[in-house]
């Protein structure tokens, strides 16, 4: 998974921009980040690994921002801290966002693995491994289950039978 490495404060508006939200999540997504790496949304490819550093995915709590990285095809989300409602709104949609104060250590292109329960990221670039803060075991699951919709419906239907 080849990591796109981005810095500090990016919110939602850079992810989702604003003047998009009347479209379909298939159109949002085709302006992710656009304002900061125009060739983004082409280029970036499924499996593919989001890095950032402090505060990614503040602003305004539009679903919109990490939908937009999951219909890109973005397998997880590392940075230093995330915004609340954004870390959220990404693990209910089924996103892995790992908190990783080394995230800094990545460089563009890097090719990741990450083991979100475990809480590290193995550098195969550099043969360095990276540790996180282990996504909490409940929403782990979530995650497992394809996000907050899914997790509810099989819980339900389990629970139901």
């Amino acid at each position: 998974m080849r990591a796109w490495v981005f810095g500090d404060n990016v919110d939602t508006d850079l992810l989702a921009p604003g003047r998009y939200m009347k479209l379909p999540i298939e159109e949002i997504a085709k302006h992710c980040l656009e304002a900061i790496d125009p060739s983004f949304a082409a280029a970036v490819r499924p499996g593919d690994i989001v890095v950032a550093g402090r505060n990614f995915g503040a602003g305004s709590s539009r679903e919109q921002a990490p939908a937009a990285l999951r219909h890109l095809g973005v397998a997880a989300l590392v940075a230093e801290s995330f915004a609340g409602l954004f870390y959220r709104n990404a693990i209910n949609l089924g996103l892995p966002a790992l908190v990783c104060q080394q995230a800094k250590r990545i460089r563009p292109g890097d090719s990741l693995t990450v083991n979100a329960e475990a809480g590290e990221i193995q550098n195969l670039t550099t043969g360095e491994t990276l540790a996180c803060e282990p996504i909490p075991a409940h929403l782990m699951q979530m995650v497992r289950d394809g996000g907050l919709l899914a997790h509810l419906e099989k819980r339900c239907n389990t629970t139901s039978s």
